[in-house]
């Protein structure tokens, strides 16, 4: 495909995207409405995880207060002498009220984590959902591995932000808040005393959280580039490459390099801010001591303050310190996590290129009849062309007519445009300028779904998934019988080979049908077509690879698929599209001769140059 590098084609519905991999991630705007709108689904659920937050934490402040009544009611009573009746109550009412927070705790911890993980599936499911609406252009120029990375690494850290950062700061801001409720109720001048240094830490902790936020988009776009690495060296085709090449070593060190930068981010990640935290835990821990010696202090004012107040309050404060340590970090956790919805959102938003118009009708398959139209057809996989520009055009005010059955040919030289002619039909790609006609109607003006279902395509390169063959078949047909199975592969031409496999149809054809040969392969992909049953098939270049005998098996199939359908082949053999009822010569873009076998040779133009180039005969079957 000429100038298929990666660009998305303009004109009327479609406009270029630029590569999700090298966009700036945009400021978020809105982001908690967002995520909001992530966990409304299971807002019962998040009710009761915040009822039993509440409880918790007021029960955590329940026991301080009741080891201040044990100390001044039990211990020490005003009239003296231990009340070992009233000291009993009171551990006994401490002993329960642990008891039951430490139920709550199970049965929250329970609520957030099934929260958490269905929130993650959601939005995994939602955003491979959408990939699948966006465009051709858009998997062209975006890595697979990047691309696997958002699903996996980006919506796996959502998971964790969910099910463990939000839970644990509204758990741990009630309990600093009802925590300071009592502590002030004991004594507000000792309160103060504890938390002059808070606002000044909470400053400190905001700007480290913005370095820590950049060092995430970072590490997650590192981690991004590892999953590409990996996916790219690792796969089959890629393992073949390096070890053709020689490059083993070479990829080794590709890798190790991403992985070296992905531990030095990480490394910094998690020591970014620790000094701060250092000093934040050695305030937390001075600071108790500092309480008792201003309590002495004020004991020596003759302030009124009892033994079980004061332990009361430091009880108070000691728990207090661990929340408040808790909700610096998990704050920063949640500047860092800014990145991963970011990434998330970023692709959400991205907008296909090439949709449905308004008012699009639902093509009915077996009421096609295949005629063809192409009216000044042009297309650009470059931005902003227009037809003044004499430059950068793929095709270039291409016009013909394909009549109802009629087997059309297309050769030219490489990078004439003819497999991106292929790939407007299907809309693809969407044309620049020009339009396209299925039976007299604007291919814009139906559903993508039904002109897809009208449209059955056989490539060079066949895509089997690591599966059994019967379920490969299936992909076009889901409901497909065993019988129909059967009848597609023997017009195939290619049961009887299924059939010497132990496992016949169930046999599974490895990563990307490596267990076959190109000739299986491509007959497999024959059979899958007759399943669907197209009105129209696409041939492109489906015997180009293959060997002479492995040729003569698929040119057999196809001959019988062809039958009663309108066919376009892209070809670039000629000895294979010499009996084409018409045949159609690109050059740079532009069409240039058209006829059939016998009048082109007769014409003596570029079409006859490439049959005397070629050697090829001016016999042949009626194939691609």
């Amino acid at each position: 495909m000429s100038g298929a590098a990666g660009m998305a084609g303009g004109g009327r519905g479609g406009r270029l995207l630029a590569s999700p991999g090298d966009l700036t991630t945009p400021p978020i705007h809105h982001l908690g409405l967002r995520i909001w709108g992530l966990l409304r689904p299971y807002r019962r659920k998040l009710t009761g995880t915040a009822v039993l937050v509440v409880i918790g934490a007021g029960l955590s402040v329940a026991v301080p207060l009741l080891t201040q009544r044990a100390f001044d009611d039990g211990l020490f009573p005003p009239r003296g002498g231990t009340n070992l009746a009233v000291l009993a109550q009171l551990v006994g009412l401490m002993a329960l009220v642990t008891v039951v927070a430490s139920g709550l705790n199970v049965w929250r911890t329970y609520l957030t984590t099934s929260v958490g993980n269905h929130v993650m599936a959601d939005v995994r499911s939602q955003l491979f959902s959408h990939l699948q609406t966006m465009e051709l252009a858009f998997f062209t120029r975006t890595k697979t591995g990047v691309i696997q990375s958002r699903l996996a690494n980006d919506v796996g850290g959502v998971a964790g932000v969910l099910t463990n950062t939000v839970p644990s700061i509204l758990a741990n801001t009630v309990t600093v808040l009802s925590a300071l409720a009592a502590m002030l109720l004991l004594s507000w001048q000792l309160t103060i005393v504890a938390l002059i240094l808070l606002p000044f830490l909470i400053v400190l902790q905001v700007r480290i959280g913005r370095v820590r936020r950049e060092i995430a988009r970072k590490t997650q776009e590192s981690l991004s580039d590892m999953t590409a690495i990996t996916q790219e060296a690792l796969s089959v085709s890629g393992i073949v490459l390096s070890k053709v090449f020689n490059q083993e070593d070479a990829e080794t060190a590709r890798y190790r390099s991403a992985n070296h930068q992905q531990l030095r981010l990480q490394i910094r990640q998690q020591m970014t801010g620790q000094r701060f935290f250092g000093a934040v835990q050695i305030f937390m821990n001075i600071t108790p001591a500092i309480v008792s010696l201003c309590a002495g202090w004020l004991l020596t004012q003759s302030w009124p303050i009892t033994a079980g107040t004061l332990v009361a309050f430091t009880t108070l404060q000691a728990r207090i310190s661990m929340p408040i340590l808790s909700l610096m970090r998990v704050s920063l956790d949640v500047q860092t996590s800014q990145a991963l919805f970011a990434r998330i959102f970023e692709y959400l938003d991205l907008k296909p290129g090439i949709v449905d118009q308004p008012g699009a009708r639902t093509l009915d398959p077996s009421s096609v009849r295949g005629a063809l139209t192409l009216d000044a057809v042009s297309f650009s996989y470059l931005p902003g062309k227009t037809i003044s520009d004499d430059a950068g055009w793929a095709l270039r005010e291409v016009s013909l007519s394909i009549a109802p059955g009629e087997f059309a040919a297309f050769v030219g030289p490489s990078g004439a445009g003819k497999t991106t002619l292929s790939y407007l039909i299907p809309r693809l790609y969407e044309a620049t300028c020009g339009t396209i006609r299925l039976d007299g109607t604007d291919i814009q003006e139906l559903t993508l779904a039904s002109l897809h279902q009208c449209i059955g395509m056989v490539t060079q390169e066949t895509y089997l998934f690591h599966s059994t063959i019967a379920e490969n078949l299936r992909y076009a047909k889901a409901d497909a019988s065993d019988e129909e199975l059967i009848a597609a592969a023997k017009v195939a031409n290619i049961h009887e080979r299924i059939m010497e496999f132990d496992d016949g149809y169930q046999t599974v054809v490895g990563e990307r049908g490596y267990r076959l040969s190109g000739g299986e392969k491509q007959r497999l992909a024959i059979a899958r077509v007759v399943l669907k049953n197209p009105p129209l098939l696409i041939l492109d270049e489906a015997t180009s690879a293959l060997d002479t005998t492995g040729e003569r098996l698929v040119q057999s199939a196809l001959e019988a698929v062809m039958a009663g359908r309108t066919t376009i082949a892209i070809a670039h053999r000629l000895s294979t599209i010499v009996a084409a009822d018409r045949i159609f010569v690109l050059e740079k873009g532009r069409l240039t001769e058209s006829g059939t076998h016998q009048e082109l040779l007769a014409a003596s133009g570029t079409y006859a140059e490439l049959n005397l180039q070629q050697g090829a005969g001016n016999t042949g079957a009626r194939a691609v």
